[in-house]
């Protein structure tokens, strides 16, 4: 089944082309079934590159999805204007009244500042409250994810010299995890921040379980059991040049940073990257639309509820 996206977003005709099952809310009115509603907070300055990511990964599940768009009420980014966001968003306050089955945090590039300096923090804290009764399923990831790690258990960023950046491995810990069926033991994930939470942090929190481990990267995909969260500290959902686009950002802006380890192809920028965590990233996002499909209640006001 598709995604419902409206037809004039831009990344409707992107993913079209790529040949993701696309569905236009008129066309999807016409059904008689109740859509999964997926939720994305998109705190990241590219909006639309955002959008098409997830929505590229959540579209290639055999259930119907309805993606809402969603901002911070207040927050004017700097690389999307004003009329984009009015005709494809909706703000907190405007859906703060709704049931979702399952929401995304995304990360945003704001690692440099404490969580209480961020301007949009207290409503984000909000939101974080919010999803406890409206949600039946939060994932969280990077920056995102550190934000709620930091909110709900006290759990602390640390920054990092260098930057982590690159694709690195990590280790299957839960095969038998519904979040990880038919994970390999053994997988690539694209890093880029620049700070970590120990592994060791998690352990004096019996409520949260780590997944995903790397010996370089440390934790990667932990789950708050009780709540059915799952916090992502690295970029599974990228796209194949988001690296690149990365990198070349920073070396246009004399920023200091190395090139993206294990990423180019033998190590040469001027070759094409090679992507080494797709096929994991649509299991990952269809084995979380599948456990919350199997989980959620047919009436979608009682979420939040059982």
């Amino acid at each position: 089944m598709p995604i419902r996206l409206p037809s004039n977003l831009p990344a409707f005709k992107t993913l079209s082309e790529e040949g993701v099952m696309m569905m236009s809310e008129d066309s999807a009115e016409r059904q008689d079934i109740r859509p999964l509603e997926i939720g994305l907070l998109n705190l990241m300055p590219e909006k639309e590159k955002t959008e098409r990511q997830f929505a590229r990964l959540i579209g290639s599940t055999p259930l119907q999805v309805k993606l809402t768009l969603v901002k911070i009420t207040n927050h004017q980014p700097k690389n999307t204007s004003q009329e984009y966001l009015s005709k494809f968003y909706k703000s907190f306050k405007d859906i703060k009244n709704q049931k979702f089955d399952g929401f995304i945090i995304t990360g945003a590039p704001i690692e440099n500042l404490e969580f209480k300096e961020v301007n949009y923090w207290e409503e984000l804290c909000q939101i974080m409250d919010w999803s406890l009764n409206n949600v039946h399923s939060v994932f969280a990831i990077c920056w995102g994810a550190m934000a709620m790690l930091n909110y709900r258990f006290g759990i602390n960023k640390i920054p990092l010299k260098d930057k982590a950046f690159g694709c690195y491995r990590h280790s299957n810990l839960a095969p038998n995890s519904p979040y990880l069926r038919g994970v390999s033991d053994d997988i690539i994930i694209p890093v880029s921040r620049w700070t970590k939470i120990n592994s060791s942090d998690f352990s004096n929190i019996p409520d949260l379980r780590i997944l995903l481990d790397s010996k370089h990267m440390g934790a990667c995909l932990i789950e708050e059991m009780q709540n059915r969260t799952l916090y992502m500290l690295n970029h599974i959902e990228y796209e194949t040049n988001s690296l690149k686009d990365e990198y070349l950002r920073d070396l246009k802006n004399n920023n200091k940073i190395q090139l993206p380890y294990n990423y180019f192809k033998d190590g040469n920028p001027n070759l094409k990257p090679l992507n080494k965590w797709r096929s994991h990233a649509h299991l990952l996002f269809g084995n979380w639309i599948n456990q919350i499909y199997q989980e959620v209640p047919f009436e979608i006001e009682k979420v939040g509820n059982i």
